[in-house]
């Protein structure tokens, strides 16, 4: 009996997550979830967590040593940057159309407002995401470049929030590899070709357990839901974001049709289990190493590009997050009545894409990054608060789907680049058990 694929047993162990949490939350089951079910979820993400600074050290090191060439990694590197900088772009002004022509603010009562300021104003993530952006906001122009490189490698290495100092290590590691003699360099490349190797089989028995633990995180998220009467009357916010988000998909899928004439539909399939990985964890850094995993080996994409393009996406890549902040800036002025000019919507533009590769290592960036947005575009700072609790009822269904989306436009740059440099190949998956017993 063929064995089902892996997309398949994430689809149903997320189907049935999402049913026992409905079950659960209509029985009362909420703390058995929290203590019993939740923690399978839980100790997967951290797995994830737990290897993506190895496979980041090991692959980009291969990756860079394999180009054997500064030439060629700079070529890699420099459209990678162009290519995601086009894509925040394409993405902000895609919300900014859609959530215009919709108007999701417009339906909002004052009786829904009231309500929602009662519930979530006050709430310790709201004001903990104001106080980090007011933070960010009172640094420097160019702090995002001190933040990028560590005085430690040892201690940024030890946090996953830390991954572009890392990246900066490891690129300035990597090309020091290249400027010694080779005879000097085989020992190094050698252990970390086979360090990358290990990591690689350990993504493959770590997914073993994925199906089971995207039903505990999904079970979770279902009980913990908010009111659905809230719920209810943010809907139209909702799909506005939602419908977005396809559209940004779809012009994707668009790109590596026209451009590497690959059918989308099997574009999507090789990367779907890191696109429900995405949905289920929140977390395009929890993701990376699946990510990188499927993009190398089912996509086709050599290591010399999924190694950097694929990390550098994690962390200042996105198109999800910055679509979703243009929606819901345009959304929240609209529901309080703040008008915005042509120019405070170029200001979106603007300030979503600096603000996404800015922030990159703030903790909860996408709220962090709407409030910086918000208060770029003059929204009164006593109703920022009420801004944000406006739709904080909604945010975490919502930061699932845009999470889709990161990982999916990072899959599709990788591609891209890979393309344009030649090294999009053909296929070679792998399976966990690959030299068992042997």
């Amino acid at each position: 009996m063929k064995k089902l694929a892996l997309h398949w047993q994430i689809l149903i162990g997320m189907g049935l997550g999402i049913a026992f949490g409905i079950l659960a939350a209509s029985m009362g089951w909420n703390e058995f979830v929290k203590d019993w079910i939740y923690p399978i979820g839980k100790i997967f993400v951290n797995l994830l967590k737990l290897i993506a600074i190895p496979l980041i050290i090991a692959s980009l090191i291969k990756g860079i040593s394999d180009l054997q060439d500064i030439a060629k990694f700079r070529s890699i590197g420099g459209r990678t940057i162009l290519i995601y900088i086009v894509t925040t772009v394409i993405a902000v002004t895609i919300g900014l159309l859609i959530v215009n022509v919709i108007d999701p603010g417009s339906g909002v009562s004052q009786e829904t407002l009231d309500k929602l300021t009662a519930a979530y104003s006050d709430n310790s993530s709201v004001q903990g995401k104001l106080k980090t952006a007011t933070a960010t906001k009172d640094t420097g122009p160019l702090q995002f470049l001190i933040d990028m490189v560590p005085d430690n490698i040892f201690a940024a290495a030890s946090k996953n929030g830390s991954m572009l100092q890392v990246i900066f290590f490891v690129i300035f590691f990597g090309i020091s590899l290249l400027l010694i003699p080779q005879e000097k360099a085989k020992g190094v490349k050698e252990f970390f070709d086979g360090l990358n190797e290990v990591v690689l089989k350990m993504v493959d028995l770590i997914m073993l357990i994925a199906p089971y633990a995207v039903f505990a995180l999904l079970a979770n998220v279902v009980v913990n839901s908010a009111d659905p009467d809230i719920l209810l009357a943010l809907l139209k916010y909702a799909m506005t974001v939602l419908l977005g988000l396809i559209l940004m998909i779809s012009f994707y899928m668009m790109v590596i049709k026209i451009y590497t004439g690959r059918s989308p539909m099997n574009f999507l399939k090789a990367i779907s289990p890191a696109q429900l990985l995405a949905f289920s964890t929140s977390s395009s850094a929890a993701t990376l190493p699946v990510t990188m995993e499927r993009v190398e080996e089912h996509v086709g994409v050599e290591k010399e590009v999924t190694s950097f393009v694929c990390p550098v996406g994690a962390t200042v890549n996105m198109d999800g997050t910055s679509l979703y902040q243009a929606v819901a800036a345009v959304f929240i002025c609209s529901a309080l009545q703040h008008d915005l000019s042509l120019g405070d919507q170029i200001t979106i533009v603007v300030t979503a894409t600096l603000a996404s590769i800015g922030s990159a290592a703030v903790p909860g960036a996408g709220m962090v990054m709407l409030v910086i947005v918000l208060e770029a575009i003059g929204l009164p700072a006593e109703k920022l608060a009420i801004g944000l609790a406006l739709i904080f009822a909604v945010d975490r269904p919502l930061d699932m789907c845009r999470t889709v989306v990161n990982v999916t436009g990072d899959a599709t740059v990788a591609t891209i680049v890979g393309k344009s440099v030649g090294k999009l190949g053909d296929p070679k998956p792998q399976n966990w058990d690959d030299h068992y017993g042997k």
